[in-house]
């Protein structure tokens, strides 16, 4: 790892803040702050004070309420990295039926570019850049730039930005498509060992371009000139992991006390498993103990709506030791 002899663990998020309408039950809830970069900031700032963790993003002003920031300000987190311009921000409308869910967008930030990054952090690398974008604001130019800058920095891909579509009204969709897969496969290639992916069951399914036997998606990663790490999370179903040379982990989901909000499980599990790899000597063995912490933590995300369902390091661990697992 790079800054091995710095005291906190560095940590960028990179990708747009979302302004979130969820219809539940037919119902609109309040607009609350969404995103990658929102709910894996916040969690990681819950879970633990000893690290540094800073944002890049772009704003648009245009229909973005600076109020839904307050959320994010104050938690010692760096925000120098937002950009914000005279337009319109990314906006979904997120409308969930029987733990499914159709997503909508309804409006899009601009692209984010390598130039927008602060000097001051370019100029003191991270131990782990994590790419959250939610629709395609993260070209391959991009990460080539920001892999180039930092050859020795461990990256996290969230899948679903990367190989989401859009039609002409905004419906977000899963769909093969042989360029997105092929810019997708670029990026692998390039970040190479020290990548680590996680995808949705649907959206790691689209990528190896397997529906059936989950298993097989996981073995999929085996065409990859890598050793990077793979995750697939599974919602109820729990997660999978898999690094070339290793037998594929399946690691059990925890019990929530109850289910209000599922947006952003995917974020909490990703951003504490980042975190906790960062601390490892990343054996499998160790690489198994952070996730059962990551599914946990994610666990108690659901239990809230918003940005909202996060916890401490101490509560994680209590969950995990009690192996309330869902069956």
């Amino acid at each position: 790892m790079s800054n091995q002899n710095k005291n906190n663990t560095s940590i960028f998020f990179a990708g747009h803040f979302a302004v979130d309408n969820v219809i539940r039950f037919k119902r609109l809830s309040k607009a609350t702050l969404g995103g990658g970069v929102c709910y894996c900031s916040l969690a990681l700032r819950t879970y633990v004070q000893d690290v540094k963790i800073s944002i890049i993003s772009h704003i648009g002003k245009k229909n973005f309420d600076n109020s839904l920031l307050d959320v994010v300000k104050n938690k010692n987190i760096d925000l120098r990295g937002i950009k914000y311009s005279k337009v319109e921000n990314t906006n979904f409308v997120l409308d969930y039926f029987d733990h499914a869910r159709t997503l909508t967008l309804k409006s899009r930030s601009p692209n984010l570019e390598f130039k927008d990054i602060p000097q001051e952090y370019l100029t003191n690398p991270p131990d782990v850049i994590v790419l959250v974008p939610l629709c395609n604001e993260i070209s391959f130019e991009y990460v080539s730039q920001i892999s180039k800058k930092f050859p020795n920095v461990y990256m996290g891909i969230d899948l679903q930005g990367f190989i989401r579509n859009v039609d002409e009204n905004g419906k977000v969709s899963y769909i093969y498509n042989n360029q997105i897969i092929s810019n997708l496969n670029k990026i692998i290639d390039l970040i190479g060992d020290r990548l680590i992916l996680k995808g949705s069951e649907e959206e790691m399914k689209l990528l190896a371009n397997e529906y059936n036997d989950l298993h097989n998606v996981m073995d999929y990663f085996e065409n990859y000139d890598t050793n990077g790490i793979f995750i697939m999370t599974l919602g109820e179903k729990g997660s999978m992991i898999y690094k070339k040379g290793n037998p594929i982990l399946r690691i059990p989901a925890f019990k929530p006390k109850k289910v209000n909000d599922e947006t952003g499980a995917g974020d909490v599990y990703f951003s504490i498993f980042l975190y906790e790899i960062s601390h490892s000597d990343k054996s499998w063995d160790l690489i198994k103990e952070v996730a059962f912490l990551a599914s946990a933590a994610a666990s108690f995300l659901v239990e809230k709506k918003g940005p909202s369902g996060f916890v401490i390091k101490k509560k994680v661990l209590k969950r995990v030791r009690r192996k309330d697992y869902i069956k």
